[in-house]
């Protein structure tokens, strides 16, 4: 790894900062739909909010070179109207200010998920208003902190929040209708296009991209059938995200599919060529595990998540498309039922190279566990062990020519893990919610620590193919 190599890790500000009324944030949809349903919540998580400058420091003192964090748009942006928060553009200049004064460079990701609830009322991303609201909250982010960030990331993850909120329903607004999950798709990665827009408007300095919650396709055997189930899961999984971010295209025969069933005619010609026109400097990959896809047999379109991690099953079946399989006899599951397959990254990597051609972040990659935090070291192997075998496939593809920028583990800290609260620990440092929320580093974080100095060398290579 060379000099210029990111290592560093990554939070989410609804995960992490707490102070939910403080300082005139608004709420966000996820403060809404947490409290009415009465579920644990953000309110407080890990208190970021008033521990930043300590969790910063501590990064620094873990060698870390490097923060991936998102802005509130809460925090930000007051109304509909688009009035300012300066107490909320404040806070992030200390935050930021703080980054450089321990040779952390920051790594901004614009919008994490947390909605304001002005713009949920009146229809979130089914509305394309909401599209223009981001453009002017993303041209406020580059103007109030251009001369300290040089590292954008418009969107965290399209796939997975509209994914879950408007066609799996686990998270807000918790619906289950595909004709909206594709809207709000749409709506979204037109709205990264008008963020991309702004940022070369504005003439900034630096790069702007896009992160994906990549899951690189296998697929069971190399049967004409099971190549086609693949397409359809690539296209639900990755190419709309990644086609359009890259080369300014959603995938042909994917809107082709779909007109065939829904009325596209919210797709405008005009703003397919802003899509075209504006594609992103780099692509950001989150990785957790692979799709490993069979043809579809049988039943209705059924997909459910586990987020008890309580022996709970995962479903993803999307009829007529593709079935994902997700009990392999001698795969290794986490407890949430995700398998651990980090020669999927590699394989991942080199297609996604091959494919668009242009520079990558690993910008999450970690393992969540239910962990012991009142010992004086949480012994945490099984991080380590993944973190080295993940490094391990990111190094075999920069051999082969992968421009790989940046590594972030998720996450810099223990915090609140969505719809799985607290106990769903990804953190390289312990966070105790019962006491203080005292901060203790795990084995993982001085392990971290030394693989750093070492620049990588002190990875344990593997080789799968």
């Amino acid at each position: 790894m060379n000099n210029d190599f990111l290592w560093g890790s990554a939070t989410a500000s609804y995960q992490c900062e707490g102070g939910y009324k403080e300082d005139d944030r608004v709420q966000s949809l996820w403060d809404v739909y947490l409290h009415e349903k009465g579920l644990e919540n953000g309110d407080v998580a890990s208190d970021h909010y008033h521990f930043y400058e300590e969790d910063i420091r501590q990064m620094a003192e873990g060698g870390q070179n490097a923060y991936r964090f998102s802005l509130a748009w809460p925090r930000i942006i007051k109304d509909r109207e688009g009035h300012i928060n300066e107490k909320g553009i404040a806070f992030y200049r200390k935050l930021i200010e703080t980054c450089h004064k321990y040779h952390i460079t920051p790594f901004v990701t614009i919008y994490h998920w947390d909605l304001p609830q002005y713009w949920e009322e009146l229809g979130g991303w089914l509305n394309k208003e909401t599209c223009y609201g981001f453009e002017h909250y993303a041209k406020v982010c580059y103007e109030a902190f251009g001369d300290l960030v040089k590292d954008w990331v418009t969107f965290n993850e399209p796939k997975y929040f509209t994914a879950s909120g408007y066609l799996i329903g686990n998270y807000p607004p918790g619906h289950q209708e595909p004709y909206e999950f594709i809207q709000a798709a749409y709506n979204v990665m037109y709205a990264n296009a008008l963020g991309v827009r702004a940022f070369r408007e504005g003439h900034y300095e630096g790069q702007v991209g896009i992160v994906h919650s990549f899951a690189p396709v296998n697929g069971v055997d190399d049967s004409l059938l099971t190549k086609i189930a693949m397409r359809y899961a690539d296209n639900y999984a990755n190419n709309w995200i990644l086609d359009t971010a890259a080369k300014g295209e959603i995938p042909f025969d994917l809107l082709s599919v779909l007109s065939q069933k829904y009325d596209l005619s919210f797709i405008k010609e005009e703003e397919l060529q802003i899509i075209k026109e504006n594609t992103v400097d780099f692509l950001g990959l989150n990785y957790y595990s692979h799709m490993l896809v069979k043809p579809y047999t049988e039943g209705e379109t059924s997909l459910v998540v586990n987020n008890s991690g309580k022996g709970g099953k995962n479903t993803v079946i999307i009829k007529g498309w593709f079935e994902q399989i997700f009990d392999l006899p001698d795969a290794i599951y986490n407890e949430w039922g995700t398998q651990i397959f980090p020669q999927g990254l590699e394989k991942g990597l080199k297609e996604v190279y091959e494919r668009y051609h242009l520079p990558i972040y690993i910008t999450e990659n970690g393992v969540g566990v239910k962990e012991d935090v009142k010992v004086e070291m949480v012994e945490d192997d099984y991080r380590i062990s993944f973190m080295n075998d993940h490094l391990s496939a990111i190094m075999n593809a920069m051999d082969a020519g992968v421009e790989v920028k940046g590594y972030f583990a998720w996450s810099s800290f223990d915090l609140y893990s969505w719809k799985n609260g607290v106990e769903k620990r990804y953190g390289l440092v312990a966070i105790d919610f019962e006491n203080g929320l005292i901060r203790k580093p795990k084995k993982s974080y001085w392990w971290y620590k030394d693989l750093i100095a070492s620049k990588g060398a002190a990875v344990e290579r593997k080789h799968w193919y």
